[in-house]
């Protein structure tokens, strides 16, 4: 099922802007363009993932109206989940934790929702926290009228994020150089990719990660603050094969970044997305004028009050 078949809510989802940004690039800089996607109906790009997950689920018959839908995550994907999955009669359960955001808790919850919280214990987001998370809702998955919705394996993930890359190329056309963003599952980014490669589109492949946190091109964590990125040392869907370089971003570095994200150009957004800006702005300067770099604004900043970023 495609969402923008759906004339309900569901038909809300894609369709964001993309914009240039104005007053953070350097002169004599590439264009740096920037997909909106906290414009979706949760304020996050993974409302494409979980509409893509869950209509999948319900036409083959995986799940069907009452039962429950089991994930364990950082709050994005758990808001978009239980978003439509109360759209499609569906209940939702999150293997969550406090080292994320807790106003994703309460958009979960605000959703219909139900929320079962591990402890950090202030080592911030590190693999033995995600592992912790996992193996309970693996469990939880195992109970009579539960369903996985598996964002760190299932097919359709991919699929739902294809339509960014549509859209970026309809909106910019040939014209794009580079295409960086930071990688968690690698679902993202290989869906916009496989997006822009429909549209006839080829640019180089940058993957980001926090410095602080260099999975990919280490394989070590120290526990990052940068939520949503930097979950796995080899992510489910990521092709390496495909990049064309890894960088790293400090995690202050890209909190400073959305801090002026939002005083000078008016983009309101989260810690990937400075990670993201912060990375195409290097590339932009070192590939100069007469070039465009793309990236993605991957949630709105009204989940981010109360956090580190903007308190």
């Amino acid at each position: 099922m495609d969402a923008h078949d759906d004339n309900g809510v569901l038909g809300a989802i894609g369709g964001t802007p993309i914009v240039r940004l104005e007053s953070l690039v350097p002169d004599g800089a590439a264009e740096v363009w920037v997909k909106i996607e906290g414009a979706n109906p949760t304020g996050s790009y993974k409302d494409r993932m979980a509409v893509s997950v869950l209509t999948a689920a319900v036409a083959r018959g995986d799940v069907s109206p009452g039962d429950t839908v089991v994930e364990y995550t950082g709050g994005s994907t758990g808001t978009s989940l239980a978003f439509v999955a109360a759209v499609l009669g569906l209940r939702f359960t999150a293997v969550f934790s406090d080292a994320f955001s807790a106003s994703k808790q309460q958009a979960m919850e605000a959703f219909g929702g139900e929320v079962l919280v591990e402890a950090s214990h202030g080592d911030g987001i590190t693999p033995e926290l995600v592992g912790r998370m996992r193996e309970r809702a693996y469990a939880l998955a195992e109970q009579p009228g539960h369903y996985y919705a598996d964002q760190f394996g299932s097919p359709d993930v991919i699929a739902g994020y294809a339509s960014m890359g549509e859209e970026i190329g309809a909106a910019l056309g040939d014209g794009i150089d580079v295409f960086c963003t930071g990688v968690g599952t690698g679902g993202a980014l290989m869906g916009t990719l496989r997006g822009l490669h429909g549209a006839g589109l080829e640019p180089q492949v940058v993957a980001l990660e926090p410095a602080e946190a260099p999975l990919l091109t280490e394989g070590v964590s120290h526990g990052h603050a940068v939520e949503g990125v930097a979950v796995f040392p080899d992510p489910p869907f990521l092709d390496r094969g495909v990049l064309d370089g890894i960088r790293t971003i400090g995690q202050e570095r890209a909190f400073e970044t959305c801090r002026r994200l939002a005083r000078t150009e008016g983009i309101f957004a989260g810690g990937s997305t400075g990670m993201n800006v912060s990375a195409a702005i290097d590339l932009a300067v070192e590939l100069g004028a007469g070039h465009r770099v793309v990236t993605i604004a991957c949630d709105h900043g009204l989940k981010y009050l109360g956090g580190r970023i903007y308190s």
